[in-house]
């Protein structure tokens, strides 16, 4: 007789519970058939020290609107107007600067014209100190131009004329001794001065150059200077017309050279004695006829 056999459904039904029971006894933490719990969203907060994620802070606004609810009206007011106020004083000084700008190029203009400096038309003549006539100075550089020197060069300073005379053609190399040329020089340059500036103060100022002095007779540049200044006046008042109370001695030295003594011309230039036309006359000279 065969063996019976079990049925089919016995045999699963006992590995079904075969199954749980190992389970079961096996304390299974992760049985398939329990049910799992909803698990709980993660914290944004950071640990304790740790700085939070940029992204996790509350987000400001961009621009904040100002508030004019405390803001006082007529303060405001008052404030606005005093501001316009200073504003239309601005302007208006503005507007003078500029009147007074235009004013000053067009006498600028017009002093270019005519060769003259600006406003110098206006003034008149004024008396000296003792007495004599002053000539303003637009008269006294507009009288430059009659002197006929025609070796020498007249130049016109501030309110004076200036006649330079080389030293060389005056006097012996490092002497005050006067050459036959430097009078005739001399006599040419009075007689002018004469015609054109008549009584007018007149100064005598002597200059060298930085050389050593090659004559012994001189201790100083100082001392040269003023020898040939003192000869240029001796032969002036002695010589010429010329009267020795509108005359004046003056001795630079080397202090004040025309140009750079570096070379051998601007040397040369720099020795010369100037004979300074000043706009005042003496009065003696004019009581005198002159």
């Amino acid at each position: 007789m065969p063996p019976l056999r079990p049925h089919r459904h016995s045999v699963y039904r006992a590995m079904a519970l075969a199954a749980a029971a190992v389970f079961v006894a096996g304390g299974c933490v992760s049985n398939p058939f329990k049910k799992q719990e909803a698990l709980a969203p993660p914290s944004l907060e950071p640990p304790p020290g740790v700085a939070a994620p940029a992204h996790t802070l509350p987000q400001a606004s961009a621009f904040a609107p100002p508030s004019y609810a405390d803001v006082d009206g007529p303060k405001l007011e008052a404030a606005l107007v005093r501001t316009q106020q200073e504003s239309q004083v601005m302007q208006d000084e503005i507007a003078a600067l500029r009147d007074q700008l235009a004013s000053t190029s067009s006498q600028l203009a017009q002093a270019r014209v005519a060769g003259m400096p600006p406003g110098a038309a206006d003034k008149p003549p004024r008396t000296s100190s003792d007495g004599g006539v002053s000539t303003t100075p637009v008269v006294m550089q507009s009288a430059m131009t009659q002197l006929k020197l025609p070796e020498l060069q007249p130049r016109f300073d501030g309110a004076v004329v200036r006649i330079d005379i080389p030293a060389d053609r005056l006097f012996d190399d490092g002497t005050a001794n006067l050459l036959p040329e430097g009078a005739a020089v001399l006599t040419q340059v009075s007689n002018e001065l004469e015609r054109v500036y008549p009584g007018h103060f007149i100064g005598i100022e002597g200059h060298v150059d930085t050389e050593p002095l090659q004559n012994a007779s001189w201790t100083s540049p100082h001392q040269l200077t003023a020898a040939r200044s003192a000869a240029v006046f001796d032969f002036l008042t002695t010589r010429t017309s010329m009267h020795e109370n509108q005359l004046f001695l003056v001795a630079h030295g080397a202090n004040h050279p025309l140009v750079s003594n570096a070379t051998s011309v601007g040397r040369a230039r720099n020795r010369r004695v100037e004979l300074v036309v000043y706009p005042d006359r003496a009065a003696a000279t004019e009581t005198a006829g002159r």
